[in-house]
């Protein structure tokens, strides 16, 4: 093959194209920030690995993931949950009950309880009982007392207890 098909590069590897950065607020929480910092330390480490073994295809993958990472340091801001339980807020822990059909006095009859803790983007992992600050159920639920119903797409949940967090 001609060398003029060839794409050559000063890094000796083609860039990859980043990855999509949220036009939200990058909100932490403290552990999220560790873990942020913890993917940057480990990636460096795995960048020294891959230059040392000269596989190019794998600095291109770290490569890409360092700039999300980095953009995401430098844009993170810590949220420290506040210890007040009356409203959900960020950090917190919020107990819903869900999925419920509703009597006609209003009160759920057939609900599943669920704990999320609301998070920053990067940290959400709802299969592990935490979800995104922008989220639907999320913004639906943050400013809300136990007590209230919200709803989110074609169900409904209501807040049965706030926990601050820890």
């Amino acid at each position: 093959m001609s060398r003029a098909f060839v794409k050559e590069t000063d890094d000796g590897f083609e860039r990859l194209p980043d990855r999509p950065i949220s036009v939200h607020q990058n909100l932490v929480t403290p552990e999220g920030l560790e873990r942020i910092e913890a993917t940057l330390a480990r990636l460096r480490e795995e960048r020294a690995r891959a230059r040392a073994a000269n596989d190019r295809t794998a600095q291109a993958n770290i490569e890409r993931d360092l700039r999300y990472w980095t953009s995401r340091r430098s844009t993170a801001q810590v949220v420290r949950s506040t210890k007040d339980p009356a409203v959900v807020h960020f950090g917190c822990t919020v107990t819903i009950a869900r999925d419920g059909e509703h009597r006609q006095d209003s009160r759920m009859v057939d609900f599943r309880i669920v704990d999320y803790r609301i998070v920053g983007e990067d940290e959400a992992d709802p299969s592990r009982g935490t979800i995104s600050h922008v989220s639907p159920l999320a913004r639906a639920l943050i400013g809300k007392q136990v007590g209230d119903i919200v709803r989110v797409g074609y169900s409904e949940a209501e807040v049965l207890e706030i926990k601050p967090l820890r």
